[in-house]
């Protein structure tokens, strides 16, 4: 007895002295365009993958090729196993082989204009989006006006390259050929906007396209977009936040047009941290700045200012990481 209550004694004392152990990453995100707005080359895009899977999920499209580009050059494709191809420079090969659809938050051009501008050497592949962005996309762009309809719906001949998959929101869809589920939400915006919920076991990621605060738009989306994270953070890990930032402290609340500020974000980051279990669950957690506004006008930098009252009010302890074109962020 005494030997076997020394054995229960030291196994209990190793498990309380063993250093835990850190958490392995689970996604990579790359950075394609950062910037909201007139920075043409540069505007919202990101790609998204398992880390244990060689394909990607675009998370919105302003930029394509030239973010695949700025990305190689910066050696943010050095983990993926691009194959080479007689036909097909590596832009071409990660556009065509490794990106496996592309999910467009809302179909304002500034997320949206490198797909179109790309499509006309693009592969076949799926265009994710609610209902009412998938619409505004054929009315709007692949109406053989704008430009040819490369899509699988509206005015003929419908080319067929893309098929439009409407998600129905707050329903999980299984995002082909990259182990990945979605979950999609409506969000505040002059166009209804969307936020996705990725998920890949027990691990989360969360995009979101534009969108105003909730005390503004008198919609209630983010809190209902909350209250679901809450709920599955009970039993998985949330890797990282992609939120928009739009513009500095000094704009005016009439003049924000569905978008966020520094006070704003983290007004609504409070609202959600309050539903969680502990209040250090969002300690450290990782959110990516994403949309701030690119301005030509003299004066501090939009993304040094920003960063700044961003930090100034970080009492959540969060990993604020201002997205930048190129980047490689690992989660």
């Amino acid at each position: 007895m005494k030997v076997l209550f020394f054995c229960s004694l030291l196994w209990a004392t190793s498990l309380i002295a063993a250093p835990s152990q850190p958490k392995q990453d689970a996604f990579e995100l790359i950075v394609l365009g950062d910037s909201g707005g007139i920075q043409d080359g540069n505007l919202s895009a990101f790609l998204l993958r398992s880390l244990h899977a060689s394909h990607y999920i675009a998370l919105d499209a302003g930029t394509l090729v030239n973010g695949i580009n700025v990305a190689h050059q910066q050696g943010a494709f050095a983990e993926l196993d691009i194959k080479p191809d007689p036909l097909w420079q590596d832009t071409g090969s990660i556009l065509r082989e490794h990106i496996k659809g592309y999910f467009i938050s809302h179909a304002h051009l500034d997320h949206i204009a490198g797909l179109l501008i790309a499509s006309p050497q693009d592969s076949k592949k799926p265009i994710y989006g609610l209902a009412s962005v998938n619409q505004m996309i054929s009315d709007t762009y692949f109406n053989w006006q704008a430009w040819a309809n490369f899509t699988d719906r509206g005015k003929a001949p419908q080319l067929k390259q893309y098929a439009l998959v409407d998600l129905v929101p707050a329903q999980a869809t299984i995002i082909k050929d990259t182990g990945l589920t979605v979950t999609a939400f409506s969000l505040s915006h002059p166009l209804e906007s969307t936020a996705l919920v990725i998920e890949k076991g027990n691990d989360l990621l969360v995009y979101l396209g534009d969108t105003g605060p909730d005390p503004i738009e008198k919609q209630g989306k983010l809190a209902t977009l909350w209250q679901h994270l809450a709920s599955l953070m009970q039993h998985k890990t949330l890797r990282g936040l992609v939120i928009e930032v739009s513009f500095d402290n000094q704009r005016p609340d009439n003049l924000l047009f569905g978008h966020l500020t520094p006070k704003w974000l983290m007004h609504e980051l409070k609202q959600f941290s309050a539903l969680l279990d502990s209040p250090q669950r969002l300690q450290d957690t990782k959110i990516i700045i994403s949309h701030i506004k690119y301005s030509l006008k003299k004066g501090m930098d939009p993304k040094l200012k920003i960063k700044q009252q961003l930090e100034q009010d970080n009492s959540l302890g969060l990993d604020i990481i201002i997205a930048t074109q190129g980047q490689r962020i690992v989660l």
